[in-house]
């Protein structure tokens, strides 16, 4: 079945490393730090590949490579096979699992976080890396297998990835009391154009609402966190996640409640790889503690 692979030199676990963590870089440059030794080695290891296959594996695009279609192919069956080598030799080791999970900033500090701290899984579970990454770039990287598990707000995700909403949220919108007094004077300067607001559009999609056009924000934050920094400081009211926002026994705050924002509700879903399950069965009892200590979080809602 497998003569063919084996007729002749070329093909080894180390060139498919190569190309897979050149695949996952974005070029042999980032993949190997500018480390000019190893630079030369995975160029060589590719170009061993190609010729073994006979085939481009990858491309110039600008001033670097990428992969082309079939090197990404290649790279995906790579990773693949390499991922479920890697657990099983963690099981014979009976070594910890590792499992890498992204989502927004928010989502990241104020929900997945306190989970992962309050399950004892710091002492006798699996190891975690948490990224912040958007709903497209989970996306890519669930179907890359380069992270495993991924909390977006997106409603629909692409095939074979698979998704589990745990729990819902709402926006609400809070200003310095300092600078507007009551909830009045700061809704109508909104309605005006003058109040300066702080939103983060990265952390969920923001295109439905419609008087963000109008009252035009003056600060787009990378995170909703950045967004309670600038209420915080009094520079600006704040479009925020209700397990984030201020509670409502902040005197130094005022809720501005919105018409536009009380029918408007967000989700965020668990999504994952199911080829992952496959390659690993600890994936799966790890899908299932997170699906339910994340809707458990979510349903207490308060970041604190």
């Amino acid at each position: 079945m497998f003569a063919r692979l084996f007729a002749e030199a070329g093909l080894s676990l180390d060139r498919l490393r190569a190309l897979v963590e050149v695949g996952a870089a974005g070029g042999i440059a980032k993949a190997v730090e500018a480390d000019p030794t190893r630079q030369s080695q995975y160029s060589r290891q590719i170009k061993e590949l190609e010729d073994f296959f006979q085939a481009r594996l990858v491309e110039r695009h600008g001033k670097g490579i990428r992969l082309t279609p079939a090197g990404r192919e290649l790279a995906r069956i790579s990773r693949f096979f390499l991922l479920g080598l890697s657990n099983f030799h963690r099981g014979c080791l009976m070594e910890e699992q590792s499992f890498r999970i992204g989502g927004g900033a928010a989502f990241l500090e104020c929900v997945l976080l306190p989970v992962l701290a309050g399950s004892g899984a710091a002492e006798k579970g699996p190891r975690y890396e948490t990224e912040i990454a958007t709903d497209t770039e989970i996306e890519r990287r669930l179907h890359d297998l380069t992270l495993d598990f991924g909390a977006i707000t997106a409603g629909t995700i692409s095939r074979p990835l698979q998704m589990q909403a745990v729990g819902s949220w709402r926006l609400q919108l809070w200003a310095p009391r300092a600078g507007w007094r009551t909830e009045a004077k700061a809704l109508r300067a909104l309605r005006e154009g003058r109040l300066p607001l702080a939103i983060a559009s990265g952390e969920a999609s923001l295109s439905g609402l419609e008087f963000l056009r109008e009252c035009q924000p003056r600060l787009n934050c990378a995170s909703f966190s950045g967004a309670r920094a600038a209420l915080e400081m009094g520079t600006a009211a704040a479009l925020l996640p209700d397990f984030l926002s201020p509670p409502p026994t902040a005197k130094a705050f005022l809720q501005v409640r919105l018409p536009e924002l009380a029918g408007v509700e967000f989700q965020y879903r668990l999504a994952w790889n199911p080829r992952l399950l496959r390659l690993n069965p600890h994936a799966g009892r790890q899908r299932d503690f997170l699906l339910e200590a994340l809707a458990e979080r979510m349903s207490g809602k308060r970041a604190g």
